[in-house]
């Protein structure tokens, strides 16, 4: 503020002379008022300061562990169909048997709360790939491909004749059996006791086995041929439906005893 000739300056501004009086100016600072204006500030540090002790905390603190899941999905492939009739059984062929043993596990699974996918459900043809496709794009923890044989007796566990390797991301064609087959033979030995301690005969194999071999799953080739004592004398033949399912009840047990042992800790 400036005086010109008898009147102040102030602010740009010409005002009236005024005659100040002098005055002691004593500050006393109201501490209620400033604890009320900075109170939402407060809380609001508060907070923040208790967020960043959170996300620190969330940060250290182990992952929660990963609970397994309870899907558990079984692929039935009937070998053969369509136009590929498979091998002679004792007059009927063999893409009717393998179909007709997997309607009947099918239903038996199905009955027992297991998801089970069929690679066919009718007489058709279905390619080799193509049925490896199915079980690999199913996830499935286990695969039996079915067939029949006049040879031997009892049943016959395939798995595949690969040496075992370490998975990778990006599986190769045609060898993808190989980073599994160790999971497979632990389903061959599932299916071997069941069967075993029902007294069925049973050999036990490994080979090439074209269309288990792309598969990213334990997979075992379930070869069902007639059933005949020690003397090698004939019991049961392929098309005794009580013979079938027999089999088929085995088989759906053992499944079972797999799906535990799959889903152990």
């Amino acid at each position: 503020m400036t005086t010109l000739k008898g009147r102040s300056w102030y602010g740009g501004v010409l005002a009236p002379e005024v005659r100040y009086l002098s005055a002691r100016l004593e500050i006393r600072p109201n501490f209620a008022a400033i604890n009320q204006a900075l109170r939402p500030s407060r809380c609001i540090w508060v907070l923040t300061a208790c967020m960043g002790v959170s996300q620190l905390v969330a940060a250290q603190a182990p992952p929660a562990p990963v609970v397994p899941s309870s899907r558990f999905v079984v692929v039935l492939d009937a070998a053969h169909g369509g136009d590929d009739s498979g091998g002679r059984l004792n007059g009927q062929e063999e893409k009717a048997f393998t179909l007709a043993l997997s309607v009947r596990l099918r239903s038996l699974l199905g009955a027992r709360g297991i998801q089970v996918l069929t690679t066919r459900e009718s007489d058709t043809n279905v390619d080799l790939n193509r049925r490896a496709e199915m079980a690999n794009h199913a996830n499935a923890q286990a695969c039996l491909s079915l067939h029949g044989s006049e040879s031997g007796s009892g049943v016959h566990l395939f798995v595949s004749n690969m040496a075992p390797v370490q998975p990778v991301r990006l599986a190769p064609w045609k060898t993808a059996q190989a980073a599994w087959v160790t999971r497979s033979l632990a389903l061959a030995g599932t299916l071997n006791s069941a069967l075993l301690h029902a007294g069925m005969t049973v050999t036990l194999g490994r080979t090439t086995l074209p269309t288990v071999d792309s598969m990213t799953c334990p997979a075992v080739a379930v070869e069902i041929a007639p059933q005949r004592d020690a003397g090698k004398k004939l019991v049961a033949e392929l098309d005794d439906s009580g013979y079938q399912a027999r089999v088929a009840e085995i088989l759906a047990a053992a499944l079972l005893e797999w799906r535990t042992e799959v889903h152990q800790p």
